[in-house]
C-alpha cells in the first residue's frame, strides 16, 4: 500500500505522454507592458544587436561545456517585446543586409520587367529611418548567489530539499539617431531558482528484508522565460522613466496617474531598500528600551537544581551598524531542591553584536560583564551568612531577533553567567565557581532615528 502511495503521488510529474507545440506563454511582466496607456506618437526604434554579453557557458559537473547560460536570440525578444508594448514602431536591422539584398532583387527583376514592357520602372519605397536607437544586452549572468536546503531522517525514513538561485542583469539604453545623446539608460534584474526536492525510505523490515523507496523531483526555471521577462520589465523601464522625463508623450496626459505607472512608482522606491540578494532591508533606530522574562537554572555545588523565573529591563545603545551596549537591571533567582534558594539582583553591561542588522531577522551574540548582589536561604528559609555578598559575573549569549515594523523587535535569548566568586549557593567548594544558564523571551521598543 506504502508503495502504490508513493508511486500515485509521483506520477504526475513523470513525462508519460508526448506534449503538442502551443503558443509561447506570457509573463506577468507581459500584462503589465500590454496595459501601459497609449502614446501620443508611436515611437520609430531600431535595434542593431542586443545579445548575451556575459561569456558565460553552462556548469557542467562532467567537464567543460561550450553551450552558453543564457539565450543567444535576445534581439529578437526584444522585438517582441517593443511590438507588444504599443510604444514602438520596430524596424529591422539586424537582418539589415538581407534586406538590401532582397531589395536589390526587387529593383533589377522590376527594371527587366519594364524594360521588356516598355514601361517605367516603379521606384521601391524608402526605408524608414529610426528616431531612436536601442543598444545594451544580457550584462551578467550570476550563478550561485544564494544556496540552501534542509533534510530530516529518523530510522531510515527521510527526506530533504535544496535550492539555488541565479542572476541574470539586464540593460537598455536609448539613443538619439539624430544627435547621438543617450536619452535614457535602464537596468532590470530577474531571480532564476533550481529546486531538488527527494523523499526515500531505507530500513529493514525484517531478518535480511531491506526495503527502499526513493523519489523526488527537481525543478529549473527557463532561462530564456527569465531573459524574456527582463527584457519585458527593461522596456516597461524605459517608457516610464521617458514618460516622467517628457522624451515622449500620453495620449491622454490625466494617465500619468495609472495604475501600471504607480506599480512601477511604489516599486522603484521599495528596490531603494533591496540588497544583492533580493532581500528588504531596514535600519534600526539607535536608541532602544526592552523588557524581557525568561527562566533560568544553576550549576554549582548542589544538585538537582530548579528552573526559577528570571525578568529584566534594558537600555540599548547602537554606536555602529552592527555593534551596540546593553545597560540591563534585572531579579531572578536560582535554587536547588531541599539545599538553597539564592535572589539576585543585577546590574550588566553588555556588548552586542548583530548579525545581519539591516534584516529583520537577525541573529546576534552578547559579551558582558555585571554586577550581582546574592541574597541566599537554606532549605528551611534561614538566611546563609556567606551567601549574602556581592559579585562580578562574566556574560556571554547568543538570540535572535525579529523586526515588526519598525518599531517593535520580538527577541529569544539564551546566556551563560559565569561569577568570579563561589558565592552563588553560599557553599565555597570545588575548584570551579558556581555559575547560571537561562532562556529569555524579550520585547525591545525602538525609537529615535
Amino acid at each position: 500500500m506504502f508503495l502504490i502511495f508513493i508511486s500515485g503521488c509521483n506520477s504526475f510529474l513523470e513525462p508519460v505522454k508526448t506534449y503538442n507545440a502551443t503558443v509561447g506563454p506570457t509573463t506577468t511582466v507581459s500584462k503589465q507592458l500590454s496595459s501601459l496607456p497609449q502614446p501620443k506618437e508611436k515611437i520609430v526604434a531600431a535595434v542593431y544587436k542586443f545579445r548575451d554579453q556575459t561569456g558565460q557557458y553552462k556548469a557542467s559537473n562532467v567537464g567543460t561545456s561550450w553551450s552558453t547560460a543564457v539565450t543567444q536570440g535576445a534581439t529578437s525578444i526584444l522585438l517582441k517585446a517593443l511590438e507588444e508594448s504599443g510604444w514602438f514602431i520596430a524596424i529591422e536591422r539586424e537582418g539589415l543586409s538581407n534586406l538590401l539584398n532582397e531589395r536589390k532583387i526587387i529593383r533589377s527583376s522590376r527594371a527587366n520587367y519594364s524594360a521588356n514592357k516598355n514601361e517605367n520602372e516603379q521606384l521601391l519605397p524608402p526605408l524608414l529611418y529610426a528616431g531612436v536607437i536601442l543598444e545594451g544586452g544580457i550584462i551578467s549572468y550570476d550563478t550561485n548567489i544564494l544556496t540552501g536546503g534542509e533534510g530530516v531522517k529518523y530510522f531510515g525514513v527521510g527526506g530533504s530539499d535544496q535550492y539555488r538561485q541565479d542572476r541574470i542583469s539586464i540593460y537598455l539604453r536609448a539613443i538619439s539617431t539624430q544627435s547621438g545623446r543617450i536619452l535614457k539608460t535602464v537596468y532590470t534584474t530577474k531571480m532564476i531558482l533550481s529546486q531538488q526536492v527527494d523523499v526515500g525510505v531505507y530500513r529493514f523490515v525484517d531478518f535480511q528484508r531491506l526495503l527502499e523507496v526513493e523519489t523526488g523531483y527537481s525543478s529549473n526555471e527557463p532561462v530564456e522565460l527569465c531573459v524574456k521577462e527582463a527584457i519585458e520589465k527593461a522596456v516597461e523601464s524605459l517608457i516610464i522613466e521617458g514618460i516622467k522625463d517628457n522624451l515622449w508623450n500620453l495620449k491622454n496626459p490625466s494617465e500619468i496617474a495609472s495604475y501600471v505607472i504607480q506599480e512601477y512608482e511604489l516599486e522603484k522606491e521599495k528596490m531603494k531598500v533591496v540588497d544583492s540578494f533580493g532581500e528588504n532591508t531596514i535600519k534600526r533606530s539607535q536608541l532602544s528600551l526592552g523588557i524581557n522574562v525568561g527562566s533560568q537554572f544553576y550549576s554549582g555545588d548542589y544538585p538537582n537544581a530548579r528552573y526559577e523565573p528570571a525578568g529584566a529591563l534594558s537600555l540599548h545603545i547602537s554606536f555602529s551598524q552592527k555593534f551596540s551596549f546593553h545597560i540591563n537591571i534585572g531579579a531572578s533567582r536560582v535554587s536547588a531542591e531541599k539545599s538553597f534558594t539564592s535572589d539576585i539582583t543585577n546590574g550588566d553591561i553588555i556588548l552586542n553584536y548583530s548579525l545581519s542588522p539591516q534584516y529583520r531577522l537577525n541573529p546576534f551574540v552578547q559579551f558582558g560583564i555585571g554586577a550581582i548582589n546574592i541574597t541566599s536561604s537554606d532549605r528551611n528559609g534561614n538566611a546563609i551568612e556567606s551567601g549574602n555578598s556581592w559579585s562580578l559575573s562574566l556574560i556571554s549569549g547568543v538570540g535572535v531577533e525579529y523586526l515588526f515594523g519598525s518599531s517593535i523587535g520580538l527577541q529569544v535569548l539564551g546566556d551563560h553567567h559565569y561569577l568570579i566568586t563561589d558565592n552563588l549557593d553560599g557553599v565555597k567548594h570545588g575548584k570551579f565557581n558556581d555559575y547560571y544558564w537561562g532562556i529569555r523571551f524579550g520585547v525591545n521598543f525602538y525609537f529615535g532615528r
